[in-house]
C-alpha cells in the first residue's frame, strides 16, 4: 500500500475536502511546487481575493473617511461595512461588541496594554504559553504599580497547569488575565471555557486569537472575553498591515488612553488645554485607516466563509495526525528517534503548529539553521527559531530559573554567547504549520527531506551567527 493509500485508510474525511485540492490550483497558483508550511506566520491569498481590490479601486474613487464629500462617504460606508462583517464573522453582536481596525494582533494588544487600568489593586495575569506581543503588556502594568504574574506550563505537553490557572485566578483580586486560545509554538489549544473562569473571579481576559482563528471558529455569542486579539494576514493572506481589536463596549468604555490623535477626539483646544475623545470605537484608531485595505478584510471573510472554516479544520487536523505519526516513527539504523516534538504528540486539544527538533545518530541536537538553511533550497518555506514565544521556550528546552540567574549582567554579546552560558546546544526549533490549501503531498515531501538527515553527524561548520532569537 502507497503511503497516500495508508494515509486515506486512516484518514477518510480528508477526501471530504477534496475541493481544496482545486482551489489550489485555480486560486493559489502562484505556489507551484514550492511547499509553504508557515501558516502560523501568515496565511495565503486567494487570486480572488487580489482580483476584488483590483476591481474595487479600478472602479471608484475613494477618499479619507476624516472628510464629508462622496469620495470619503463612499470609504467609511465600506469600513463600515467591515466592522459588520467582522462581527458576522465571529458571531458577535454589534450591541455588544465593537470593532477596532489596528495594524495586527500586536497593535490590538498595545491599545490594551497602555489604556488598561492597572494598578496595585488590578494585576496582569499571564500564562507561560504566550506570544511576545501579550508579555509586553506586562511593562505597562509594571509602570503603574501592578502586579504581573505567569501560570506556569506542565511537561511535556507544555499545556498551562490548570491547577495552577485555578489557584492564581482565586489569589488574585482581579485585574487582566491574557492567554492564546492556541500557542503559536506548540499547537496546544488552551481552553475557552477559562474565559468565564476567570470572569468568576473578577477578570477581565484578553484572548490572542492570531493563531487560533486561521483553522477554528469562535463564536463570541458563546465565549464572551472582553478583548479579542486579530492579525487578518494569518487568516487569509491579504491584506498585511490590518487587524481587529474586538472588544466588549462596556470594556472598551473603561479604558483610558493616554494620548490623543487625529480621528480619536470629538474636539479638542490649545488655549484651553483641552480635548475630548470620541465616545466609540473610533477613540482608539488613531490617524487615518487604512481605507484602501480594510475593505480586503471583508473579502478575506466571504472567501473563508465560501471555503468553510469546518473544512479547513478537518483537512488540517487529519495532516497533522499524520505528520505527528510518522515524525515519531522516523529513527536512525542504530534505532535512535529522529525527532522530538515540543508538546502534544496527538491531536487531541491541539492544531497545525508542530515545533521540533531533529537528532543524530549519536544524540546531538541537529541545530535549526542548518534545518533552515537545507529546507530552504529544497523548496520548503517554514519557520526556525523560538517564535517569539520564550514561556513555551523556556519549558520546551527545560531552562530553569536558576539557569537564567544574573542573565542581565552576563554582558553577552551575541544570541550564540547568551546560548552558551545557559548551556543550550542549540537556538530553537523547527516549527511546521499547516493552513487553507496544504496537502497530502506537502507533508509526505517534507517528510522524504527530513529522511535526508538518517545517519548523518550533527555538524555547525559554515552556519552563520544568530543576531536575534
Amino acid at each position: 500500500m502507497s503511503a497516500e493509500a495508508a494515509f486515506l485508510a486512516r484518514h477518510p474525511s480528508y477526501g471530504d475536502a477534496a475541493a481544496l485540492d482545486r482551489l489550489r490550483a485555480e486560486q493559489y497558483p502562484y505556489l507551484g511546487d514550492h511547499v509553504y508550511l508557515d501558516y502560523t506566520g501568515s496565511g495565503l491569498a486567494a487570486k480572488a481575493q487580489l482580483d476584488a481590490h483590483v476591481t474595487r479601486l479600478g472602479g471608484a474613487c475613494f477618499g479619507n473617511p476624516h472628510s464629508e464629500n462622496p469620495t470619503s462617504e463612499r470609504s467609511n460606508r465600506l469600513v463600515e461595512s467591515a466592522r459588520l462583517a467582522v462581527l458576522r464573522f465571529l458571531n458577535a453582536s454589534p450591541d455588544e461588541y465593537a470593532v477596532v481596525f489596528t495594524p495586527n494582533a500586536t497593535g490590538a494588544c498595545r491599545l490594551v496594554g497602555e489604556a488598561y487600568p492597572f494598578g496595585p489593586d488590578r494585576e496582569l495575569l499571564l500564562t507561560f504559553d504566550n506570544h511576545n506581543s501579550v508579555n509586553g503588556m506586562r511593562e505597562y502594568a509594571r509602570s503603574r504599580g501592578a502586579r504581573t504574574r505567569y501560570v506556569p506550563l506542565s511537561l511535556p505537553s507544555l499545556r498551562v497547569d490548570e491547577g495552577e490557572l485555578s489557584a492564581a485566578l482565586a489569589e488574585g483580586g482581579g485585574g487582566l488575565f491574557a492567554y492564546p486560545g492556541q500557542s503559536n509554538f506548540t499547537g496546544v489549544r488552551h481552553p475557552l471555557e477559562w474565559v468565564e473562569v476567570a470572569h468568576a473571579r473578577g477578570y477581565d481576559v484578553l484572548l490572542d486569537a492570531a493563531a487560533y482563528l486561521p483553522t477554528n471558529r469562535l463564536d463570541l455569542a458563546v465565549v464572551r472575553p472582553d478583548f479579542v486579539a486579530i492579525s487578518w494576514y494569518k487568516v487569509f493572506g491579504y491584506p498585511t498591515g490590518i487587524g481587529c481589536l474586538v472588544a466588549r463596549r462596556e470594556a472598551l468604555a473603561r479604558l483610558r488612553r493616554p494620548w490623543f490623535a487625529g480621528g480619536t477626539i470629538r474636539a479638542v483646544s490649545v488655549h484651553a488645554d483641552w480635548h475630548e475623545m470620541m465616545d466609540d470605537e473610533t477613540a482608539f484608531e488613531d490617524g487615518t485607516l487604512n481605507f484602501l485595505s480594510i475593505p480586503d478584510v471583508e473579502v478575506g471573510i466571504d472567501w473563508i466563509d465560501h471555503v468553510g472554516v469546518d473544512a479547513i479544520n478537518e483537512r488540517v487536523r487529519c495532516l497533522t495526525d499524520w505528520f505527528l505519526g510518522e515524525l515519531a516513527a522516523l529513527s536512525h539504523t542504530n534505532g535512535r528517534p529522529m525527532a522530538r516534538v515540543y508538546g502534544p504528540t496527538d491531536t487531541a486539544g491541539r492544531g497545525a503548529t508542530v515545533a521540533f527538533n531533529l537528532f543524530d545518530p549519536a544524540g546531538v541536537i541537529v541545530d535549526e539553521r542548518l534545518v533552515a538553511a537545507e529546507s530552504a533550497a529544497a523548496g520548503f518555506s517554514l519557520r526556525t527559531g523560538c517564535f517569539c514565544n520564550p514561556g513555551a521556550g523556556e519549558g520546551g528546552f527545560g531552562i530553569t530559573p536558576t539557569a537564567l540567574d544574573g542573565a542581565h549582567t552576563w554582558g553577552a554579546r551575541t544570541i550564540d554567547d547568551y546560548l552558551a552560558r545557559i548551556g543550550l546546544p542549540t537556538g530553537g526549533a523547527v516549527r511546521v504549520s499547516l493552513g487553507i490549501v496544504s496537502t497530502f503531498a506537502d507533508v509526505h515531501r517534507f517528510l522524504r527531506f527530513l529522511a535526508t538527515y538518517v545517519d548523518r553527524p550533527a555538524t555547525t561548520a559554515g552556519l552563520p551567527p544568530r543576531l536575534r532569537c
